[in-house]
């Protein structure tokens, strides 16, 4: 059945079939070959139960607020803002790529929508400032995965819904390691371009008056995150309603800026009546495959499987680990999160590990799947953004921010406290 599972699951993505659909189809499949229930009787109420809940009316505010930050512009701004503080380090304006979807992540909570709004205003600078095409795209690709650690994160917003774990406490198990994926990123870039200052563009050097003058851009952006995220981490407001409030609060920072505009209100909405539609099919979908997974005893058959090879737990956890690498390469980051998560979270449970650390293991996996190919989504966003090259190019300048993200899982299994440390000192 496993056998099925996976050639199905990859024949059909590769006949280009939406994946929410997808899902659906393997879930038909194995009702009607595996399954000892006739499980299609109860498939309206199934997905009734999937979609009606109080925590994933956070996921379309969230990409409501993410909307209107890039469609007004603001985006612009910001970067030209830490280009003065950042640009002055080897690779120059490479930091500033990242530092930008550092702080897009904090408020957009999509990948996608971070890489793509970054590389929309960053690459006309890399070809005007000589930069190497293979470090610039590659740096931004890598920044945007920064969207689904960092909180708010949608895709943390799913696995709390789907483990049925504390979403304010994987808001801020993410928070830390997060930020270090930002540092590393920039210490890997400095790194090469102290080694090789040609793949880095010119170094910039502003005053403090520059930098400090800069601040009124970045301000509010931070305003609006620690709000967002303050109150939800000392129970002012749950998840759903910190996000309404940024959705009000991006309105105000575009009416400051002098960015709003009905037709940038409208393009938001309609943006997001598109993603949340195309996450909640998933949703939806994988929900189904699950429930029709459990009535064939796939969990259970997985279990004894896993307990008959008389693995440690760490070299269990290994072994999960190398399945998401390889499955990261062929499959969209969000349906292997919906597929694999109600099979693989009870074990690692079992095995004695923490779900919401595990949570954020998962989400670094995640994010290595975003800049791997063949099916790594930021690459081909970023490709799509510099409409010139080949996407080779792209691959191979994420590849060292690839090694980085290696180094934070090895760190997260070595030292769990980076993400545990900071739920835990504010429960």
């Amino acid at each position: 059945m496993m056998t099925y599972l996976v050639v199905g699951l990859l024949g059909l993505l590769a006949l280009t079939i939406p994946v929410g659909i997808v899902l659906f189809l393997l879930g038909f499949g194995i009702d009607a070959f595996f399954s000892a229930f006739p499980l299609m009787k109860g498939l309206g109420r199934m997905v009734w139960a999937t979609s009606n809940s109080s925590s994933l009316i956070a996921i379309p505010f969230f990409i409501l607020l993410g909307e209107i930050l890039v469609r007004s512009g603001i985006a612009r701004t910001t970067y030209s803002a830490l280009d003065r503080w950042v640009s002055w380090m080897p690779g120059g304006l490479v930091h500033a790529n990242i530092a930008t979807a550092t702080m897009f992540s904090a408020t957009s909570g999509s990948s996608v929508a971070t890489a793509a709004s970054v590389s929309t205003v960053a690459m006309p600078q890399a070809k005007a400032l000589g930069y190497d095409p293979r470090m610039f795209s590659g740096a931004i690709a890598a920044g945007g995965t920064l969207g689904i650690m960092i909180p708010p994160s949608i895709n943390l917003i799913v696995y709390g819904f789907l483990t049925q774990s504390s979403i304010p406490q994987l808001f801020l198990a993410g928070l830390i390691p997060g930020l270090l994926l930002a540092v590393g990123f920039m210490l890997m870039t400095a790194m090469i371009c102290a080694i090789r200052p040609n793949l880095g563009g010119p170094r910039r050097h502003f005053g403090w008056g520059e930098r400090i003058k800069s601040l009124k851009d970045l301000v509010p952006i931070l305003l609006l995150f620690v709000t967002i995220v303050g109150s939800i981490y000392y129970g002012i407001a749950t998840p759903t309603e910190a996000a309404a409030v940024g959705v009000g609060g991006a309105v105000l920072i575009a009416i400051s800026f002098g960015k709003f505009s009905w037709q940038m209100v409208t393009q938001s909405v309609v943006g997001t009546v598109k993603i949340t539609s195309m996450i909640m099919l998933i949703v939806i979908g994988a929900s189904f495959l699950n429930f029709t997974l459990a009535s064939a005893g796939l969990g259970t058959k997985l279990d004894a499987f896993l307990t008959g090879l008389g693995l440690t737990p760490l070299t269990t956890l290994l072994v999960i680990v190398l399945m998401y690498v390889v499955l990261g390469m062929f499959i969209e980051t969000l349906s292997l999160m919906v597929v694999t998560i109600p099979i693989v979270v009870p074990l690692v449970v079992a095995l004695g590990f923490d779900v919401i650390w595990f949570g954020i293991l998962m989400i670094v996996l995640v994010e290595m799947a975003l800049i791997t190919p063949p099916v790594g989504l930021n690459l081909y966003v970023v490709q799509s953004a510099r409409g010139e090259g080949k996407i080779g190019q792209v691959m191979m300048g994420a590849l060292p921010y690839v090694m980085v993200m290696f180094v934070m899982v090895a760190a997260l299994i070595a030292m769990p406290e980076i993400a545990l440390w900071l739920p835990s000192s504010l429960k």
